[in-house]
């Protein structure tokens, strides 16, 4: 197989910035030319082997800061959006949106919000109730697609809090992290009570107590213990994260708050160093590493997918919650694969399934239009309510990475991954997805041009040009 070389122009520029260097100063430390280093940051050629071992040997560059993630979420991305019918329906083609992505990905960023304002205005226009009488006619992101998006493009690790939550875990001794963090909020004057109450978590400031409910599981219980310790004691951490991230509007920083002491929450109870090397030791079993570190197995997953530190990065994971609906409640990404942001995922996924086997994980191998393979994992979870007649509410999750990774995950031992006919096509989102013959496609894909036929009809009632 080919090796795929790397453009990265973009991420090359901006480290000879962070390093406050012109790019003669820069090509001489590289020992290379000028022009040569003015036609990789251009992207008109791609970076050298000889390029990356000068990164690492003369700054210590973790050299994976290379990869393309970032310009593939941007293609991605970019794609979905390009796929509305305002647009036609001839999109740019595939090579000028990853030209955009690498060459211009400000430019491609303040595309995507400029189309996420035009659906939120579409959509305020829409529902007149909300829309006649407003003074102010301009139409704020979404708070929660700017939150999103600011995890979105952190690849899921925030740095600087994950370390915070590591250093308290270390602390911790023969009682664990939970032990501590009742030491903590005592030594603050705070009660940690439990109550009868579908209330997960509740914290009277006056009497200077915390009620957490009774009728969840212990998991749940300690990991609202901790959100509720990284809210009370790392508030300056937090502040200066958001202060980092600008963002536009007041319920979009509180919202990021709550997603940054909830991830501080996550990293305390499952600390980077000693949960990768677990996760390494075990090959990533889920049920493993939640009896191990007292998690449940949707945070288990969602910790394996943030494990993104550079120098000690773990498998690249992707990361989705979805509702019976097949709305997407969760999505991350550490891969090329990416999923849609509007609307739900791809009916021939296996975490659509997993409502049908409760109790039971379901692995898939899976390939998408790229000729990406995968290995997915996918189960259902439910979350009674504790007591008779109380809603449940049920979802699933599903985790998985490029094929590649198999050899250290325990789910794959049996899986014939040589096999290309044991990999299930599966795509993004039917506007988007490149597959002509699927049996499960919702609606026509906009960049191809449709055949109607009256005499005939096939599985679809029309043919993709």
């Amino acid at each position: 197989m080919a090796t795929r070389k790397l453009y990265a122009g973009a991420k090359l520029r901006e480290t000879r910035q962070r390093l406050a260097l012109t790019q003669k100063d820069f090509a001489a430390k590289l020992g290379i030319s000028l022009p040569y280093l003015n036609q990789m940051e251009n992207n008109n050629r791609p970076v050298s082997t000889t390029v990356v071992l000068a990164l690492a040997q003369e700054f210590g560059f973790d050299v994976t800061e290379l990869s393309t993630g970032d310009a593939e979420r941007l293609v991605s991305d970019m794609r979905e959006a390009l796929a509305d019918p305002v647009f036609g329906a001839e999109p740019p083609p595939l090579a000028d949106l990853r030209l955009t992505a690498s060459n211009a990905p400000a430019l491609a960023r303040a595309f995507l919000e400029l189309h996420r304002a035009y659906r939120q205005t579409h959509e305020r226009l829409a529902s007149l109730d909300e829309a006649l009488g407003r003074e102010d006619a301009r139409s704020p992101a979404s708070p929660w697609d700017e939150v999103r998006d600011f995890f979105h493009y952190c690849d899921n690790y925030i740095d600087a809090v994950d370390r915070a939550a590591e250093r308290l875990a270390e602390g911790a001794g023969p009682g664990g992290i939970e032990a501590l963090a009742r030491a903590r909020l005592r030594d603050m004057g705070i009660g940690v009570t439990e109550a009868d109450t579908s209330t997960l978590r509740h914290f009277d400031r006056e009497s200077r107590t915390l009620a957490l409910s009774a009728r969840v599981p212990a998991e749940t219980r300690r990991f609202q213990l901790l959100l509720q310790l990284a809210l009370l004691t790392q508030d300056n951490l937090l502040e200066a994260t958001l202060d980092f991230a600008r963002f536009q509007s007041d319920g979009a920083r509180a919202i990021a708050k709550m997603g940054l002491a909830n991830y501080f929450a996550g990293a305390a109870l499952m600390p980077y160093g000693a949960f990768l090397r677990t996760a390494q030791t075990v090959r990533h079993d889920l049920e493993v590493l939640a009896l191990r570190f007292g998690a449940s197995i949707e945070q288990v997953c969602h910790r394996l997918s943030t494990l993104q530190r550079p120098g000690a990065k773990g498998i690249p994971f992707f990361f989705v919650r979805v509702d019976q609906a097949g709305t997407i409640t969760k999505r991350h990404s550490a891969t090329r694969l990416q999923f849609a942001r509007f609307g739900g995922a791809c009916p021939l996924w296996n975490v659509h399934r997993a409502f049908e086997t409760p109790g039971r994980f379901l692995r898939q191998l899976a390939e998408t239009p790229d000729g990406v393979r995968y290995i997915s994992l996918a189960c259902d979870v439910s979350k009674p309510g504790g007591s008779f007649g109380a809603p449940v509410r049920r979802f699933a999750i599903a985790l998985g990475c490029e094929i590649k990774h198999a050899g250290d995950l325990v789910y794959a031992d049996d899986l014939d991954v040589t096999n290309a006919r044991a990999f299930e096509p599966i795509g993004i989102s039917c506007r988007i997805c490149e597959r002509t013959e699927c049996h499960q496609r919702s609606v026509p894909p906009l960049e191809r041009r449709l055949q109607v036929t009256p005499d005939e009809r096939g599985v679809l009632p029309y043919r993709v040009g």
